[in-house]
This record gives structure tokens, sequence and C-alpha cells, in this order.
């Protein structure tokens, strides 16, 4: 198993995508965006992508296709196809074990409609045992301010979202609360910790508006 979270270094975007975007949906050169992505596929080989849309759909890939499945988690069984998940604030959640290997896109709607909990039930049904959680960078608690209305429907489900942003507004911490879904599923977990927003190298959607996406690969 091998994995990687990418940054912003390395590829061939220019103005607000500069530079490694992977994303074919925010209005970058479709052309510099699939340069990127070849230079991944140097380290990586076929890197299966998909189409997010803040749901809670999994797709089990058996062979790789150059159609982006519309989706928010992929898990594969078969070594030496790679998952990738984009995001630019949203978590980037990567599960490995023996057996196979998920690419969960995580943000608030994502939590709370439970697409972690979907994605391991399919690997578990596939024999899937020693699960180990990789959560890459993503927005902070504290960076992550919300209305009140949306503070109280998140921590009313996962109270260890609760934060405030330096000013003392509301704020929801979505790391926090995933780790606990992640823990109380008896998962290893591993958390890089970096916020989007604080660190220039990242792409970050609250903090730029247009921008390009990062993302989150791994490969069994």
């Amino acid at each position: 198993m091998k994995y990687r979270f990418t940054n912003r270094t390395g590829g061939n975007s220019t103005g607000a995508f500069a530079y490694l975007n992977l994303g074919t949906h925010v209005g970058d050169d479709l052309g510099a965006v699939q340069s990127n992505r070849e230079l991944l596929t140097q380290e990586f080989g076929p890197i299966q992508f998909m189409s997010q849309v803040h749901g809670n759909r999994v797709a089990v890939i058996e062979s790789f296709t150059d159609v982006d499945p519309t989706c928010d988690a992929l898990v594969t069984g078969i070594p030496g196809i790679s998952l990738a998940v984009q995001v630019a604030d949203c978590i980037p959640l990567l599960l490995h074990s023996p057996q196979s290997i998920a690419a969960v896109h995580v943000g608030r709607k994502g939590l709370l409609n439970d697409v972690t909990l979907s994605a391991l039930e399919i690997m578990r049904a596939m024999g899937a045992d020693q699960i180990t959680a990789i959560i890459g960078p993503s927005i902070c608690g504290t960076c992550y301010e919300v209305s009140e209305e949306i503070y109280r429907e998140v921590v009313a489900q996962h109270p260890e979202a609760r934060s405030e942003t330096k000013s003392g507004t509301p704020a929801l911490d979505l790391s926090a609360a995933l780790c606990k879904v992640l823990e109380g599923e008896g998962l290893t977990v591993i958390n890089e910790g970096r916020c989007t927003v604080e660190d220039s190298e990242l792409f970050s959607y609250r903090r730029d508006g247009a921008t390009g996406r990062q993302a989150g690969i791994i490969c069994l």
C-alpha cells in the first residue's frame, strides 16, 4: 500500500489554479489538468477519480475507467488501481486494509449522511479487517465558521464537531468528529492535521474562492 496527499506544487496550471490542480470542474484549462494528473500516474499508475456530489454513494472499482463515477467514496480490492479523492477544504479520507482500500470525500454533508460508514460497510463485506484510516489536510475547527443553524444541526449529531473561531463565532471541527466516528468503528486513525486555510501550499475554497483541488491518492 502507498498513499499521498498532494499540494499546489509541481504542476502546470496557472493563475488561481497554480500549480498542481487536479480538478476538472473548477474552470481551469482541461489540458493543464490532464497533464497534472498524468504527472501523478508516473508514481501511482492508473488513478480512478470520481465526480463528487456530497452524497453517500460508494462505487466499487473492479477496473479503471476514464468516466469518473458519480459518488463520494471509491473502494477497490484490486492491486494496481489507485483511488483519488479531490478536496479544497473537505476531508480527504483514505482507508486501507490488507484486503482493500478506499478514498472518501468527507465534508459537512458527508459527515451527516455517514458516507464513511457506507464505505466501511462495503470494505468489510469484501473481507477487510485491521483497517487504518488516514485523515488528510482539511479546514480546521478554528477556520470553519458556520451559521448558528448549521452549527446546531451538525453538533446535534456529532458533539465532537463543536468549535469556535478566534473571534468566538460558531465553527465546526469536522476532523475531530470524523476521528470519533472512526475510533468508534475500531479503526487505527492517523491525522495529518494540516489546515487548508492556514497553509498556503494547499488549495482552499474558503480562503480563495476560485481555486484548484488537491487530492488524496491511495493504491493497494
